[in-house]
């Protein structure tokens, strides 16, 4: 039997005072409510730590767990109930946990209250959509003023080999000994390794300051649940506004080996990268991992450069075994882009200047129908081809993790994917590629028939 706590904890940090409006659609279990999105995301909090990427499975091992919002004189009470044991010691709530807790508890509110019904921003625009973005961030009090360049989003997978979570380690110990501060997913894996390295090389610096920002969205937060290192954590509504929040605050990017949300990042960044608006827009982009993932980086460049062309590629540098060659070739791109923003008056910890096309911001709903209807060829301009290629993949993870995406492949089959000759070749290579490596699951499981090449 697994073992729960039940209790009644006061949010950590600063967080408002609800008005009865808001504790009341925390507390609706309607379609319109706010309950399930709080209690699926405070779950996946608590239950940190746990080895799955499966959210059915942890909504079914916690089924009965439950969380109210209790507006007190005093102040804003959660009372949990059936609450996974792991989130406490000695019966009381780990600190970092309760942290993690309420910053799901304020970004769904604010979310809720400022983004999608305040009737501020036109989410139909891509202005609106960037300035929902800025302001998500800024509530959270991620958005540091007058700080210098530091901030290395690192991307890759959550379930990757000891042998590359010792090598992203590696490389954030380097990162962290030259003051540069970590942001990712916030999950297992590729995600925590470089935390964990700069944590070290921190507090051999003696920097007290450093940060390990987690960004997450509520469908992939049960399958990649915040880690112990993150101090600062931000739910996005969605994951299209996720992967713009990374390139917004980031002032370079990593990426270690992944799988196929791994490379549903690599798609969005170049996209948006290649756009003509952002030609001149300079962001350091390394892909990198030990020895034995040279032919995984092979295979994704194989394919970037058969789908978008060899000027993709000139716009990231892969580095094999070798993580002070990392740490230094992010430090002098940091540079450079430090010299082209002063140049050019533009804020260090947001890139206003870079130029994000609709298509790569309207959420992307993965149906069977929306799905078949992706154009997969490449007489498209080469960044709406990287937008609908960007969408394939996300289709994929929805099928291989999130719960709706579970759902929808046992009931109506296998996603069902079409594209001209040569590039369904080139896609199908990629994404065995990906089996073979383990870097998806083999048949027998719900991962393999997410997906129909056709």
């Amino acid at each position: 039997m697994t073992a729960t706590v039940s209790t009644i904890v006061a949010p950590e940090g600063s967080l408002e005072v609800l008005s009865q409006q808001e504790v009341e659609r925390l507390r609706d279990t309607s379609a319109k409510g706010l309950h399930d999105l709080l209690r699926r995301c405070a779950l996946a909090v608590l239950n940190a730590g746990t080895p799955t990427d499966d959210s059915r499975q942890v909504l079914e091992t916690y089924k009965d767990f439950e969380i109210q919002v209790i507006q007190e004189d005093r102040g804003l009470m959660l009372k949990l109930d059936n609450a996974p044991a792991g989130a406490f010691v000695d019966g009381r709530m780990i600190r970092g946990i309760r942290e993690h807790l309420s910053a799901v508890l304020r970004d769904i509110v604010y979310v809720a209250n400022e983004i999608e019904h305040g009737g501020r921003f036109d989410l139909d625009s891509t202005e609106g959509i960037s300035n929902a973005v800025f302001h998500i961030l800024r509530n959270a009090g991620t958005l540091h003023a007058g700080e210098r360049p530091n901030l290395v989003v690192c991307w890759g997978g959550h379930s990757i080999s000891r042998e590359e979570y010792d090598y992203s380690k590696s490389v954030g110990y380097q990162l962290g000994l030259r003051g540069l501060d970590i942001c990712t997913g916030c999950g297992p894996g590729a995600m925590k390794g470089p935390m964990k390295g700069a944590h070290v090389a921190h507090a051999k610096q003696r920097n007290r300051k450093g940060r390990y920002l987690g960004i997450s969205e509520p469908g992939i937060i049960a399958a990649e649940a915040p880690n112990p290192i993150v101090n600062e954590l931000v739910i996005m509504p969605d994951i299209e506004k996720r992967l713009e929040a990374f390139l917004r605050i980031a002032h370079s990017i990593i990426v270690f080996p992944g799988g196929v949300g791994t490379t549903e990042e690599i798609l969005y960044l170049l996209g948006v990268l290649l756009h003509p608006d952002n030609k001149d827009i300079p962001l350091p982009v390394i892909f990198t991992g030990p020895a034995h993932s040279a032919e995984y980086f092979r295979q994704i460049d194989t394919f970037i450069r058969y789908a978008l062309g060899d000027d993709a590629a000139k716009r990231y540098r892969i580095i094999v075994d070798d993580p002070e060659a990392v740490a230094l070739a992010v430090r002098d791109g940091v540079r450079k882009l430090t010299e082209y923003r002063r140049e050019h008056d533009d804020a260090f910890y947001y890139n206003w200047r870079l130029s994000v096309p609709v298509d790569f911001q309207r959420p992307f709903h993965p149906s069977h129908e929306a799905m078949a209807a992706l154009a997969l060829h490449k007489q498209l301009p080469v960044f709406d081809l990287a937008a609908n290629l960007r969408r394939a993949f996300s289709g994929i993870v929805a099928g291989n993790v999130k719960e709706t995406g579970i759902q929808a492949i046992e009931e109506h089959g296998p996603y069902r994917l079409s594209a001209e000759p040569g590039l369904m070749a080139q896609l199908d290579v990629l994404l065995q590629s990906f089996v073979a490596q383990s870097r998806m699951k083999l048949p027998g499981s719900h991962y393999e028939p997410c997906y129909v090449l056709e």
